[in-house]
C-alpha cells in the first residue's frame, strides 16, 4: 500500500500529528513573506507600526462594508432578475386597488 519507510506515516492511514515548531515555523516564513510583499521591512519600526495599523484599519473596513453591503446587493439583484420573467402589470392602478 504505502511505500514509506515504518518511521513515516502515511496521509490516508493517520495524519501526522501537527508540531508546535512546524507551525512556528510557517508562521515565521509567512511574516517573512508579508514584509517583503509589502516592502515593510526596509521601514523603521515606528513606521512599520503606523502602516500595519493602517493597513488593518482598510482591511477591517473593507470587510465590514462587504458584510453589511454585499447581502442588500443580492437580495436587489435577485428581484430584478426575478422580476424580468414574471411581465409587468398593465397599470399600477390595478396593483393599488
Amino acid at each position: 500500500m504505502c511505500k514509506v519507510p515504518r518511521s513515516e506515516v502515511c496521509f490516508p492511514l493517520r495524519v501526522r500529528e501537527m508540531d508546535v515548531k512546524g507551525v512556528k515555523e510557517t508562521l515565521s516564513w509567512l511574516y517573512y513573506q508579508y514584509l517583503l510583499v509589502t516592502c515593510s521591512y526596509v521601514l523603521e519600526p515606528w513606521e512599520q507600526t503606523v502602516f500595519n495599523s493602517v493597513l488593518f484599519i482598510i482591511v477591517a473596513m473593507v470587510l465590514y462594508t462587504a458584510y453589511v453591503f454585499i447581502p442588500i446587493h443580492i437580495r436587489l439583484a435577485l428581484e430584478f432578475f426575478s422580476g424580468l420573467g414574471a411581465g409587468q402589470p398593465e397599470s399600477t392602478v390595478a396593483i393599488m386597488t
